[in-house]
């Protein structure tokens, strides 16, 4: 759906400075001139910068051993101190067929025409918009868009469905945490907290150790809050409860609640 002048706003990338304009409600974009990937909420609400003498550092984690590790954040890679083990900071961008594996605390962004297949992939943040075969794990967002297919296995600190867009998953989801503005269709293990935005439109169970509705969102399904699930520190996407995850994909129409049976209602109404 276009969108108009008023609903969009000016950023800046923060590594070239180009100056291009996204839709307000957009989570993340890339920049049309180096290709770099940021959040617009870091660069529309920046914190207090510290001296300029001063490197920014990030805080990763060893792939090999696990030791924490401070790289400086504009580095593509950093060597650890424990094991001396090489370590990807690269940000990866699929536009086309790869079938590869990316152990990375950068982002990998499967493009709509970007096809990831036979991948085992551990990434800091993902953005899936095209098609994916395999597992893959997101230690911090992964982001999934209407356009996006994926059959295997993934799991997330912090999953994110950006408004306008709709994702269905026939097993339950796991994650640290899920920030929903779009329309999801799954259950949801969640070790942290659940956000409906005032957009968002869930149906699924949600367990949760805690759940925050906004005004108008929507959500059909049962609610057990307060039962903290223990996270997924594995590296790897989590395991499917059944043999039924061999094809996903997101949602295939309008959803026909005829159909489906509200959790809430008595057993055989």
């Amino acid at each position: 759906m276009p969108t108009s002048s008023q609903d969009t706003v000016a950023v800046a990338c923060p590594r070239c400075g180009y100056s291009q304009r996204e839709p307000r409600s957009a989570y993340s974009t890339i920049c049309r001139n180096c290709q770099q990937h940021f959040r617009l909420e870091e660069v529309l609400h920046p914190a207090a910068k510290a001296s300029r003498l001063v490197i920014e550092q990030r805080q990763v984690r060893c792939f090999q051993c696990g030791t924490d590790l401070e790289a400086p954040r504009a580095a593509a890679s950093t060597m650890c101190k424990r094991c001396s083990s090489y370590v990807d900071l690269t940000d990866y961008r699929i536009t086309q067929t790869v079938a590869k594996s990316f152990r990375t605390h950068g982002w990998v962004v499967v493009e709509e025409k970007g096809y990831l297949l036979n991948t085992d992939t551990v990434a800091g943040e993902a953005v899936i918009k095209g098609r994916v075969i395999g597992k893959l794990f997101a230690e911090g967002t992964l982001e999934i868009h209407s356009s996006a297919w994926i059959k295997g296995q993934f799991s997330a600190g912090r999953l994110v469905i950006p408004a306008g867009h709709c994702f269905h998953w026939p097993d339950p989801v796991r994650a640290g945490a899920v920030e929903l503005a779009g329309e999801l269709i799954a259950d949801l293990q969640v070790s942290g907290t659940v956000l409906l935005k005032s957009t968002a439109r869930l149906f699924g169970n949600v367990q949760a150790a805690n759940l925050v509705v906004e005004a108008n969102a929507i959500f059909v399904g049962a609610a057990n809050i307060g039962r903290k699930i223990p996270e997924d520190t594995s590296g790897k996407a989590a395991k499917p409860e059944s043999p039924a995850h061999r094809t996903p994909t997101h949602d295939p129409g309008p959803l026909k609640p005829a159909k489906r049976r509200n959790p809430l209602s008595p057993a055989g109404s």
